[in-house]
């Protein structure tokens, strides 16, 4: 191997890794705040670029019709607790109020996009405008997943809520197969920009990805050290039961976290949907990467895990040179001495001990 397939391959590996580092983060979060391994963080990337790819061949995404039956569950979930309420005379004055306003939220704003989507030729719009139209579809889902299969098993032991992202992850891909179909799409490239660099070559597509996975980091960071509801979610990670007994809706700091994983996994796949085609299952591998690198963090430092997930991308890079056939299996051996490691300096840890 020369230095000019060297920096090819370095740089497949960096951009693969930036990918793998906000998928990494997105999980992390997620375990920290709500204990749940987020195994479905996948489909959020594959639905993000297909609904994408959807747009862009000028159909009507199927991800706008799945966006308003979750709404609208969700509503009548909500709507049912409040006749519960209301019937055994424990609710607040004027209770249905509240729940206007998650109507709004819950049926109104997901029937208006299934509308757009029908109504208009979207292949002709700009392509910021129809990113943003994508992840209008897809970052909703995460908060009403969290409320119909995570909110009410919230104080569940980890073992329950896992076998409960193993069902949502089945259900999200085999409706990733009903609505996208088996064949893979690809979407139009940001950037079509080539930058020669000695025997190098850059392309502007590798560069956008990098540069939005370094704002959106810098974003996060901000976020959970300047604001207020960024705080409350340190809080929550930190230690749960001490967040609610300051006043810290647990609940709220779910659903949150929930919505920072679909937008982080919607974005991936917007990011990656120009270099790689992306069929409805190919999201799990992606999201199992990134994975790979919150588990190097231990699933609770941010530092470690996207440092963990750039390893991973270097690793797949380098091994797909060496080892075409073996890559995915290299990648995935790394689990098992970060594994060892971790159960040999971790001391004994019950669970029950938290609470």
């Amino acid at each position: 191997m020369d230095f000019s397939i060297a920096a090819i391959l370095a740089q497949d590996g960096i951009t693969s890794g930036a990918v793998y580092a906000l998928l990494a983060l997105a999980l992390v979060l997620v375990f920290s705040v709500t204990r749940v391994i987020f195994i479905p963080q996948g489909e959020f990337v594959a639905y993000g670029a297909l609904s994408l790819a959807t747009i862009q061949s000028g159909k009507a995404p199927q991800t706008a019709s799945l966006l308003l039956v979750l709404g609208l569950l969700c509503w009548l979930k909500e709507m049912y607790a409040v006749l519960r309420k209301t019937a055994s005379h424990t609710s607040t004055p004027n209770p249905l109020s509240g729940t206007l306003i998650s109507g709004f939220k819950l049926v109104v704003f997901p029937l208006a996009l299934w509308g757009l989507t029908r109504q208009f030729a979207m292949q002709d719009w700009p392509l910021v405008v129809q990113v943003l139209l994508a992840l209008m579809l897809v970052i909703p889902m995460g908060p009403m997943i969290y409320r119909l299969a995570y909110q009410p098993l919230a104080e569940a032991s980890t073992l329950v809520l896992l076998i409960v992202s193993v069902g949502v992850h089945f259900a999200l891909t085999g409706l990733g197969l009903v609505m996208f179909g088996a064949e893979g799409s690809r979407t139009t490239a940001f950037s079509d920009a080539r930058f020669e660099i000695g025997a190098l070559t850059i392309s502007g597509q590798s560069l956008v990805v990098i540069a939005v996975s370094i704002l959106l980091i810098a974003v996060l960071y901000f976020y959970f050290e300047r604001s207020l509801s960024g705080k409350a979610l340190r809080a929550t990670a930190v230690n749960r039961l001490g967040a609610q007994l300051v006043g810290i809706g647990t609940i709220q700091a779910g659903r949150t976290a929930f919505t920072l994983a679909a937008a982080i996994g919607a974005l991936c796949g917007v990011l990656i949907a120009p270099m790689t085609t992306v069929y409805y299952d190919g999201g799990f591998l992606i999201g199992l990467k990134g994975f790979v690198g919150a588990i190097v963090g231990g699933l609770v430092s941010y530092p470690l895990a996207a440092a963990g997930a750039l390893l991973v991308g270097l690793l797949e890079s380098y091994s797909s040179f060496w080892a075409s056939a073996y890559k995915e299996v290299i990648v995935f051996t790394l689990i098992i001495p970060v594994l060892l490691w971790r159960s040999l300096t971790a001391g004994a840890h019950d669970e029950e001990d938290e609470v």
